[in-house]
């Protein structure tokens, strides 16, 4: 999957041809065998080392073994079990078996490929303070799309449903599931599988993708909105296309956007209520968040703003989630009309408003990386541009 030319073929020296003329020495390696075994190392090692496909395969290998391992200690200690329910403590409790496996997958990978695990996404400055933005953006933007919602009367709100102690405990407990869901999500989409793609991935292999995951729904799955990876897979088509033929700077870095945000909304699919505007949703937001990481230089902020987004969603003003009502929710919110606006039962991240205030935070994303871009020049550089 690198996109980096094919390296030649290292030359036999002559003293292995001599040591073969010696009678009873038998070389360690003929021209041939030589050239195989280099051969053999282009095929799996490339300028950056180990070579972007194998190191996502790889990866991705490692992250369901310690998936499966960590299930399996979990349910015989009885921290988790079939009946654990919807509720703020079995999500966090549950939330730890991925966690725990992308934390030793991407130990693993690391060690394998001699970079810092904090290099996949996590070593930008200022992370407190990214962090910390992200978590307003995130409750932000969720409150502005209930906010459209309910002013067009198609969310109503109903009592409080939990107040004093018990409100602030469910709080928390919410709040810390929702940060572990989205240091797993962001983990696996915006650290480890965004940077490795970054580094070795083309059009053609980004196309290759995309269309492997249109064919398995179309033709193995009947997955909850589908269409929306097929609208995901067709908006980024042109764009990529046109950066691959301009051989623009970075082009790699939005093939590999275009591929995990794609891959993220195919993640939604096995949630039960999804429809097709919330699959898309998820892939915009997906790229929103690929475009916070080329401005900010880490993942903090899409960490932050993923977590205060679900959060807001599903405690704070108590709407469905991906098609899913949690108990012990603050507010209560029900979707009343056409669907297509009130996002029904998927809730708010199922209308189709949500994707105009995930344009509104592309724009400030560009425009803050716009300000931090001019900002690093010098000030003849400032006039100039």
């Amino acid at each position: 999957m690198e996109t980096e030319n094919q390296p030649s073929p290292s030359q036999e020296p002559s003293v292995a041809s001599a040591a073969a003329a010696e009678p009873g020495c038998e070389p360690a390696a003929t021209p041939l065998r030589e050239q195989e075994r280099h051969d053999f190392d282009w095929f799996l090692i490339g300028p950056q080392g180990l070579r972007a496909g194998w190191s996502i395969l790889l990866f991705t290998a490692l992250y369901y073994v310690f998936r499966m391992v960590v299930g399996i200690l979990f349910f015989t200690f009885g921290l988790v079990s079939e009946n654990s329910g919807i509720s703020a403590a079995s999500v966090l409790v549950g939330e730890m078996i991925p966690l725990l496996a992308l934390v030793g997958a991407a130990a693993i990978m690391s060690a394998i490929e001699g970079r810092h695990i904090s290099s996949y996404n996590l070593a930008g400055p200022h992370r407190p303070r990214r962090f910390f933005a992200g978590i307003a953006a995130g409750f932000a933007a969720l409150s502005l799309l209930v906010g459209i919602l309910a002013w067009g009367g198609w969310l109503h709100f109903g009592a409080p449903a939990l107040a004093g102690p018990q409100a602030f405990r469910l709080a928390v407990l919410w709040g810390c599931a929702f940060l572990v869901v989205a240091s797993v999500e962001e983990g696996l989409f915006r650290c480890y599988a965004l940077f490795t793609l970054a580094r070795g991935i083309n059009f053609w292999w980004a196309l290759a993708v995309e269309a492997a995951m249109c064919l398995f729904l179309a033709v193995f799955s009947h997955r909850q909105g589908a269409w929306g990876v097929y609208a995901g897979a067709a908006l980024g088509f042109f764009p990529c296309l046109i950066l691959h033929q301009k051989s623009a700077s970075r082009s790699a870095f939005w093939q590999a956007a275009w591929v995990t945000s794609t891959v993220f909304g195919f993640y939604h699919t096995g949630n039960y209520g999804e429809n097709w505007i919330g699959i898309l949703a998820a892939e915009f937001i997906g790229l929103a968040f690929c475009v916070s990481v080329r401005v900010t230089g880490s993942a903090l902020w899409a960490i932050g703003c993923h977590a205060a987004w679900d959060w807001a969603e599903t405690f704070f003003y108590g709407t469905a989630d991906s098609g899913l009502t949690a108990p012990g929710h603050f507010l209560t919110a029900n979707p009343v009309g056409n669907p297509l606006l009130s996002g029904g039962a998927d809730g708010p991240e199922g209308s189709v408003l949500v994707l105009g205030v995930i344009l509104l935070l592309l724009a400030l994303l560009a425009l803050y990386g716009r300000k931090s871009a001019r900002a690093r020049l010098t000030p003849a550089e400032q006039v100039e541009a």
